[in-house]
């Protein structure tokens, strides 16, 4: 008798280290494709910076344009890929989206600003960036409550740097 409540014992170790391997992996895939548009998003910080402060307001519209379809297409990327059969794997990718959706929401504001015909139309847009500046530090807070809950629930530890 103890012999087979060892063995299953056993038995579901190995299925929860597969799940929980599975579900890290998951995990990292998601974080990456944050990685991946990370240099871009630093780059285009510096560049609005400069082209805001020399009224280059076409120039700021593109690089918002650019960006918001590299995070699209980390989004379309997102939403495609099939969520493994893991615990919670669901909200944690609906989290992801949610989180993409607002990265991607900064930069249509950046597009609209310097896309406006008019400097009202401009401090409206510049207004509306400012408001989703002030969501950012809640929006980061909710991703990583989001990996850390996923982690929890699936057994594997986050990396810290």
């Amino acid at each position: 008798m103890l012999k087979k409540l060892l063995v299953g014992i056993l038995v579901l170790s190995v299925i929860g280290g597969c799940n929980s391997q599975t579900a890290l992996k998951y995990s990292q895939g998601l974080v990456k494709k944050e990685q991946s548009i990370m240099p871009a998003m630093t780059a285009t910080e510096e560049n609005t910076k400069a082209f805001f402060a020399d009224k280059q307001y076409d120039s700021i519209a593109v690089a918002g344009e650019k960006m918001e379809k590299l995070v699209d297409e980390k989004l379309k990327e997102i939403r495609e890929e099939p969520e493994p059969d893991v615990k919670g794997a669901a909200a944690f990718k609906e989290a992801f989206i949610k989180y993409f959706q607002f990265i991607k929401s900064m930069y249509t504001g950046y597009k609209n600003f310097g896309k406006a015909a008019t400097g009202d139309a401009r401090d409206q847009e510049l207004k509306k960036i400012g408001e989703l500046a002030d969501k950012k530090a809640s929006v980061l807070r909710d991703i990583q409550a989001a990996q850390q809950k996923f982690a929890g629930d699936n057994g594997f530890r986050l990396e810290t740097k």
